[in-house]
């Protein structure tokens, strides 16, 4: 198949081409705002790889890259979730780049996308697990409320276009490539000061955490396995780990003794973030797909990738 994959140079998005090569052709297309080039340099020289460096915004480059691919997968997004100082970051790279790929998907026939959505949707859950079904949904951020936007015009151009979409709805997702996140910013912080940690909040945040590797598997699963006209997933791990348990691991990843953990004190890291989150992921585990790792082994692989970098 020949593949389209926003942010294709990103975290996830690399994820996704190193295992989409394997079999396909694919086209990654990126602005490298928080996507790296070197993530998919090994791939440069693959017949059946090609990258184009674009914005999404640009919607004539969009349109005509696109033309004859058979899928696209929508992994791009602005995802450093804790910057909310500009507040249309969110609709331009979520909501306003998604209707241009919609609408270059209509405009070159193309049928299927697969798409990177996000538990933000829920905003604060009053359930826990949440199931796919939970509502009304009252995201707390503007990436949250962007995914959410997101969703509703993907369902508007299935409805109206005859195509398919399966929208997954992550928990945190870990590992190689991450460029940002709790567990990147601790060993940041760590190699400045190894005497001395502090934790946005009061620690105990708790959120499944799901290795990028299970995160791209459970995506390709779920579109082979689901056939609606919208596919609807929550795509996580039945754990949780908190913020405390993540700075411990990564403590005695690195070898440090003594280290003064201090916290800002709040019960959520900043402002638009969901201190506890707990996903259903049931309706996975019917199509035949479960994470091979639990949340803890997600993140204890995660900081050896990333402490390799």
């Amino acid at each position: 198949m020949k593949c389209f994959v926003t942010g294709g140079a990103g975290f996830i998005g690399s994820n996704l081409v190193d295992y989409l090569v394997k079999g396909n052709k694919v086209t990654a297309y990126d602005n490298l705002s928080l996507g790296r080039k070197e993530f998919i340099s090994h791939h440069l020289k693959n017949k059946d790889f090609s990258f184009i460096e674009a914005d999404l915004l640009d919607f004539e480059k969009l349109k005509q890259s696109m033309k004859s691919h058979d899928v696209v997968f929508h992994m791009a997004a602005n995802s450093d979730i804790s910057n909310n100082s500009v507040t249309d970051i969110d609709l331009k790279n979520g909501t306003i780049a998604t209707y241009n790929v919609l609408e270059s998907m209509r405009l070159n026939n193309i049928k299927h996308m697969i798409f990177a959505s996000s538990s933000a949707v829920y905003g604060e859950a009053k359930v826990k697990p949440t199931l796919e079904n939970y509502g009304p949904l009252f995201p707390i951020s503007f990436y949250g409320a962007s995914k959410l936007a997101a969703e509703g015009l993907i369902s508007s151009f299935c409805h109206n276009f005859s195509m398919k979409a399966w929208i997954f709805r992550f928990a945190n997702i870990v590992g190689k490539n991450g460029t940002h996140g709790v567990i990147v910013d601790f060993i940041k912080k760590l190699k400045e000061n190894d005497k001395k940690l502090l934790i946005l909040g009061n620690g105990k945040q708790a959120k499944p955490y799901l290795h990028v590797n299970d995160c791209v598997e459970g995506m390709i699963h779920g579109w082979k396995n689901s056939n609606d006209k919208i596919n609807c997933f929550n795509l996580g791990c039945k754990d949780v780990t908190t913020v405390n348990e993540i700075a411990n691991m990564i403590v005695d990843a690195i070898g440090l003794k003594n280290v003064k953990f201090e916290y800002t004190g709040e019960e959520c890291g900043w402002i638009g973030d969901v201190p506890q989150v707990n996903l259903d992921i049931s309706r996975m585990s019917k199509i035949g797909w479960k994470a091979k790792l639990s949340s803890n082994q997600a993140v204890r692989k995660s900081v050896k990738e990333l402490l390799k970098k």
